[in-house]
């Protein structure tokens, strides 16, 4: 008698492997290529050719020589650096803090809906920026000056004597106040746009709590556009270290006040076309570089922090 065996059980099929992507798709390159060879050209080729510079030093006998972090040592000695970074130090400190507060104090009352011409204000106050730096530099300098200009004019109406603007203790404060109406109507116009974005229904349920307008800009608007508050800080930051157009073009009008080594960016230009000290000129950029950025970020840490 035979018995009959179950049917083997079907051993499960195996699902093919994937297909190999023989070659590699490069659409992605494609797209970010250009922007790529131009970053490289324009950006990180002047860079690692700036640090190529500053580790060399033109010597009048031999020609260029590697000396490696020589100009480094001299540059971290060398007291008009120094003065040049204390000094825009000093204009960051005093200048950032007010440009920005009037541009905050400005977009909060264009964003508030009680002013009236709304938009011929916001295009007035942001028409400055659109003056080239140089022509507000030379406008402003002849305003200055005390033997032309509105300073000399009001001395001689009212039989006055206004402080010189252009001296040597006031002439910082001076371009504090060119940049200030240069750059008030940027920065505004960045904060009036991070309030455009704010949701509408924050502001009706601060309004069922009987919340005031003041309460509403403490616990809403400010807090809401802390982002675009980093953002125009740094952007001033760097700014305030770069300060170089203001200076040289006041220059001429005040010989006493401004030196060649007056800011840090205008230092490094001197060395570089006026003294012919290529070598040395790229590291004090070097060098002023990381300042910059170490700064920089040092603020953009501190400020994305929560709870801060």
């Amino acid at each position: 008698m035979t018995t009959l065996q179950p049917p083997a059980a079907a051993e499960p099929r195996q699902a093919p492997p994937p297909a190999r992507r023989d070659r590699r798709s490069w659409a992605g390159w494609g797209f970010i290529g250009p922007f790529v060879a131009v970053f490289a050209l324009v950006f990180l080729a002047p860079i690692g050719y700036s640090i190529y510079l500053s580790l060399f030093r033109d010597q009048l006998i031999g020609g260029n020589h590697f000396v490696g972090l020589d100009n480094y040592t001299q540059a971290l000695k060398d007291d008009a650096f120094w003065a040049a970074v204390g000094r825009v130090a000093l204009f960051l400190v005093v200048q950032v803090p007010i440009m920005l507060g009037i541009a905050l104090l400005v977009a909060l009352a264009l964003d508030s809906g009680r002013l009236y011409g709304k938009s011929f204000f916001r295009i007035t106050i942001f028409l400055p920026y659109a003056v080239p730096a140089v022509v507000a530099t030379l406008m402003w300098g002849f305003m200055y000056g005390t033997k032309y200009g509105l300073v000399g004019d009001i001395n001689s109406a009212f039989g006055v004597s206004l402080p010189d603007l252009l001296s040597p203790g006031w002439v910082l404060a001076s371009i504090g106040n060119i940049v200030t109406w240069e750059f008030v109507g940027y920065n505004m116009l960045i904060f009036y746009s991070a309030l455009r974005v704010i949701p509408t229904s924050l502001y009706e349920a601060a309004e069922i709590d009987g919340a005031g307008q003041w309460r509403i800009i403490s616990s809403i608007k400010l807090p809401a556009i802390r982002g675009a508050v980093v953002i125009a800080t740094i952007f001033s930051i760097i700014g305030s270290f770069q300060l170089f157009n203001e200076p040289s073009i006041l220059r001429p009008l005040a010989l006493n006040s401004i030196t060649t080594d007056y800011t840090p960016n205008f230092y490094t230009y001197s060395l570089s076309f006026n003294g012919q000290q290529h070598n040395y000129s790229a590291t004090v950029a070097i060098i002023m570089g990381v300042i910059t950025m170490v700064v920089a970020y040092a603020v953009q840490l501190r400020g994305m922090r929560k709870g801060a």
